[in-house]
């Protein structure tokens, strides 16, 4: 039997950025948005509340693209499924590195855009992976003491 692997991501987090689009043709697109992770915590000696904050690089392609162009912006709570991808170039002789986040699943939790009609806006998905994004999501203010 030969062991499997698996390269998945699941994140939630805050927009640092609007949406930047690239444009191909007609058809293929790719947008590029950083998001904010941050855990808090109490420093047991001093009593003080720490927060650290994580910048994670998210690349949308397509017909994502074009919705979280049109429905996010900066600030925006989103959370997404995708895989890790790593790249490097070459810069003024420099070799370059990035490590980015190739998101095939979005649901948008919280947007400032308003939509262009009266009607509330559902959160909008692109779905390649077979598994369903959870049903409820708690947010920090209903639950600050996660166990991990």
């Amino acid at each position: 039997m030969a062991a499997g692997t698996i390269n998945k991501v699941i994140l939630i987090g805050n927009l640092g950025d609007d949406v930047k689009m690239h444009y191909f043709d007609d058809q293929n697109c790719v947008g590029r948005f950083p998001i904010a992770t941050s855990e808090s915590y109490t420093n047991k000696q001093n009593g003080e509340k720490v927060t650290s904050t994580d910048w994670h690089n998210l690349v949308v392609r397509n017909g994502l693209a074009k919705v979280c162009e049109k429905y996010l912006s900066k600030g925006d709570k989103v959370y997404v499924e995708g895989k890790l991808r790593n790249r490097q170039w070459e810069q003024d002789g420099v070799k370059r590195y990035s490590t980015e986040i190739h998101v095939n699943e979005m649901t948008m939790l919280s947007t400032k855009k308003n939509t262009d009609s009266s009607t509330p806006m559902a959160p909008q998905q692109e779905s390649k992976a077979s598994a369903p994004a959870p049903k409820s999501v708690a947010t920090p203010e209903e639950d600050d003491d996660l166990p991990f």
